[in-house]
Formats: C-alpha cells, structure tokens, sequence
C-alpha cells in the first residue's frame, strides 16, 4: 500500500505514551450498549485472540509512565492516520452518491496496552474493537505484530483492512444497522443471536472490500499483493481458523464472525461490486 508522504487525518486521538493504567479490565463490561458495543478485530473484527495471546502473565494493577512514543510506533500511528483519512474520502463519497446523505467521519484512538471506554475497558489482547456509545474505533497499533507474528496475517494492507474493518462498524451504526441489530439479539436464542453476530461482522468484511475498490480506483494507493494480504487476513481470523488453531474442534453453533471461506467471500465481494446494496447479508440467501 502506497501511503508514505500522503495525507492523515486528523481525527486521531493519540493516548499512547500517556501515563494511566490501573484497575481490572472488563471485557465484558459493555452495560446498556449491549454485545455490539465491543466488535473488535482480534475480535479482528471481533474474535477473542485472548487465549492466543496470553504467554501467562498475570493480571493485577499496573500503571504506565508517561514515554515518547518508539520510531516504529510513530511510523504506525502515521500509517493509521492516511488509512483513515482514506476511509473518510471513500466513505464521503460513497454516502453522497450511493445514499444521497453526509458521512460524519469516527475518530480513531491510538491507545498502548490497555485503555477505557463507555463500552468498557480494554486491552491489547483483546484487539481492535468499536464502541457505538461513543462513535470511536479503538486500536493498539501492536495488534499488527501480533497478526504478522501470531496469526499469519503479514503485510501493510492487512493492517489497512484491520483500520477498514472497524471503521466500517462505524458505518453501519450511521446507517442504524447496528441499533436495530442489538434490538433483534435481545429477545434471540443464543444460536439466533451468534447468526445475527455473523451478519453485523460478513457485512463489515463486505463494507472494507468495497473500501479498498474506492480506494484503489480514487487513490491509485494499492499495490500488487494488497488485496491478497486483505483475504489473507480475512482468512486467518475465520472463526473456523481460529478454533481450530486453538487445539480445539470448530464448533459452527458458536460462530460470532464466520467461516475463513465467508469472510474471504465477502470481502471479495465488496471488492468487486463497489456497491453498498451487494453487501446487504441480512437479506442473502447464504452467508
């Protein structure tokens, strides 16, 4: 991805390097706003990487001095801020000609280790999430090693689709989507409410295939490769993937986020449409 000497936004909340810490983390803590309010990526778009990333530490309160932030972190936040600038353009676009509305951008927080949230708190194990309540991404720019090192999903692109991923949560909550689906899962069966979960994180996939088109086309910003590291990733965070990385059976009565083969399948399919209209997958026939 070519994003060196281009444009960031600025609608970057930088907390790395600030003093805090303290207090348990409640990864389940999300009150009122319900199970929509921490869709996260690792969590990857939402899986819990927690047990691949625990190397038995234990909990217990911490707290962080304030620190200038490293040359590869600075260089992450960099490449976070053009990313999200090149969702707003998209997205800004897309809304206008595709809804005939405005697209009010997110702002993205750059946090390191741990952070808080109306939707909670959170850790770097738990991985990128979005929090409706506040209309925020939130992202520790080391869950990139982590996907390069820990779930085999390399490349400057595949981060660029982590950024897209949540980002495109941040869509579909301006569209409603996401209130209407949180109403649905509170009177579902536990299976009906993981299908819903399904559709909310096959149709993000769809929203970041249909972004990188935007922005190869609007940009001329991706290289030969980028895409294939974008399914690459997609893959890697399958539910079925990660379960059975895990050392355990795939179980698809628990899926949250889908098959290796369905995300990959819709982002593709985003990618190709260019069309919000193609990503509507909960009116699809088959996930």
């Amino acid at each position: 991805m070519k994003w060196r000497g281009r444009r960031g936004s600025r609608n970057i909340e930088d907390r790395r390097g600030r003093s805090g810490g303290g207090g348990g983390i409640r990864l389940g803590g999300v009150g009122g706003v319900g199970v929509l309010a921490v869709l996260a990526i690792g969590y990857f778009l939402g899986i819990d990487v927690t047990p691949l990333l625990e190397d038995g530490q234990g909990g217990g309160t911490q707290t962080t001095q304030t620190r200038e932030l490293t040359a590869q972190e600075q260089a992450a936040g960099e490449f976070v801020a053009v990313t999200l600038a090149d969702t707003e353009e998209v997205w800004t676009e897309i809304f206008d000609r595709q809804l005939g509305r405005s697209y009010d951008a997110p702002v993205l927080v750059l946090f390191s280790q741990r952070t808080t949230s109306p939707c909670g708190g959170a850790s770097g194990a738990t991985g990128p999430f979005y929090c409706p309540a506040d209309k925020k991404a939130y992202l520790d720019t080391a869950f990139f090693a982590t996907m390069r090192d820990r779930l085999g999903a390399d490349g400057d692109f595949a981060a660029a689709y982590v950024v897209a991923h949540e980002i495109a949560h941040h869509v579909q909550n301006e569209l409603g989507i996401l209130p209407e689906a949180n109403r649905a899962r509170g009177g579902a069966s536990e299976a009906q409410s993981n299908r819903i979960s399904v559709m909310i994180e096959l149709q993000a996939d769809c929203f970041s295939g249909l972004w990188a088109q935007r922005a190869e086309a609007r940009f001329g910003s991706l290289e030969p490769g980028d895409v294939d590291e974008a399914l690459n990733a997609a893959r890697q965070i399958g539910d079925d993937v990660l379960q059975r990385n895990a050392g355990r059976v795939p179980q698809p009565h628990t899926f949250t986020h889908g098959t290796a083969e369905q995300r990959q399948r819709w982002f593709a399919r985003g990618y190709e449409s260019g069309e919000l209209a193609q990503c509507d997958t909960f009116s699809a026939s088959q996930l």
